[in-house]
């Protein structure tokens, strides 16, 4: 079944690749009567400026690609490529993103901005008026209390420059046509990267119910800016959709059918703690852990954890080790989940895998996996059991895809 996992989600992640979102929303690009400045953020800002560079050649004036550490894969003619932090901005995240203003300024109407938006970019864009060191603490802070991507994104977004439709107020009175990657539930485009080009809906006072709301303290400086109100209207720019969870899963669902699994799309919108959504997943095994033919239940989105402990791991690796305890004893049952960026949390896994051994494999390295659990120590666990999952960074971005696989009685 391990094999029948890794099959199932390399396809999957195959599928959502940028090159061909790219690759069709530029077939609706407008005609440049200036000058075309190609800016790229986010996990899958490489692969989306590189499809752009193949696919318009001289067009494009001058580029810059800015996205996660190791996450770039060489070299792109006229672009200038920055790495930076992620999921906690840092300042080399401040000079990439003063490059990209300094590119897209005094543009005249006759100019465009491609502007490649991709999963990450609202650690990888920024620029503030506050201290680099209280922006990064309000960040780590909403992330390990469990705040969801679209409260943390308020937060961001009124802090911000350039969020919040902010760097498309900087491009004006050029037009800047976005292609956006979707890592956003329900795939709203003031959300994604928080929304640099597009009218914002949150407001000044959800920004700072947000901060309240999860006992963070802040300075009356930040307060002031947390007060400030985003744009409600920009005239300025157009979007594309190329890619989001929904082909993530129907992709990890056509490639489970390969293989023989009568196969269920549980959710596209899984939104939870992560240790929930692996004792459901278990949970749906053993309702039907005497089918007599190979089943999969498919499940895509984006999970929380809430930091109870000092251990190292992430939302995927936490799912996974939740189900491994869950499904103990089971045989011809496996569970994973995977980030399609290729990375969880802060390590080098894309996610976990279980099964029925999973848990027993952990103990027999002295580890009790109870107690990891406990501790956030997912990654630790499962590397004992040999059931991390290592992908490297994938250059897509579209969210995370788990599963429960069962085998079947006629399959055993």
């Amino acid at each position: 079944m391990r094999e029948d996992v890794q099959q199932i989600y390399t396809t999957a992640i195959e599928r959502c690749m940028p090159r061909e979102a790219v690759r069709r929303a530029l077939s609706e690009l407008p005609e440049a009567h200036g000058k075309l400045i190609t800016v790229a953020i986010g996990k899958a800002a490489f692969e989306m400026a590189r499809e752009a560079a193949l696919t318009l050649g001289e067009r494009i004036d001058h580029g810059i690609v800015i996205t996660k550490y190791k996450h770039a894969k060489g070299e792109i003619p006229s672009f200038e490529i920055f790495e930076a932090g992620h999921p906690v901005p840092d300042e080399a995240t401040l000079r990439a993103t003063e490059r990209a203003l300094e590119i897209t300024s005094n543009l005249s109407p006759d100019d465009t901005v491609l502007f490649l938006v991709s999963g990450g970019g609202s650690a990888l864009f920024e620029s503030v008026d506050c201290p680099l060191e209280d922006l990064q603490r309000i960040t780590s802070e909403l992330l390990s209390r469990g705040a969801s991507i679209e409260e943390i994104n308020t937060v961001r977004k009124h802090l911000s420059n350039v969020k919040g439709g902010r760097f498309a107020e900087h491009c004006a009175p050029a037009q800047v046509f976005g292609v956006v990657l979707s890592d956003v539930l329900g795939d709203r485009l003031d959300t994604i990267a928080s929304g640099p080009s597009v009218a914002d809906t949150s407001t000044a006072k959800k920004a700072l119910d947000t901060v309240l709301r999860y006992g963070l303290t802040v300075s009356s400086e930040m307060r002031t800016l947390l007060s400030r109100e985003t744009p409600k209207q920009i005239d300025n720019a157009t979007h594309f959709i190329g890619g989001s969870v929904k082909e993530l899963c129907r992709a990890a669902r056509d490639a489970a059918e390969a293989l023989g699994y009568r196969t269920v799309i549980l959710t596209d919108g899984l939104n939870c703690e992560a240790r929930e959504a692996g004792k459901m997943l278990a949970s749906i095994a053993k309702t039907h852990i005497d089918s007599p033919t190979p089943l999969a239940f498919i499940a895509g989105g984006e999970t929380v954890v809430h930091l109870r402990g000092d251990g190292l791991g992430g939302r995927n690796q936490e799912l996974a080790l939740a189900a491994a305890l869950e499904i103990e004893g089971l045989d011809g049952v496996a569970v994973f989940s995977v980030g399609s960026d290729g990375t969880d949390g802060p390590t080098d896994a894309a996610g976990g895998y279980a099964d029925g051994a999973t848990a027993k494999r952990i103990r027999d390295k002295g580890i009790c996996p109870a107690s990891a659990l406990e501790r956030n120590d997912s990654y630790h666990a499962l590397a004992a059991a040999g059931d991390l999952i290592v992908t490297s960074p994938t250059g897509t971005n579209v969210n995370d895809v788990a599963a429960v696989l069962i085998k079947g009685k006629t399959q055993n």
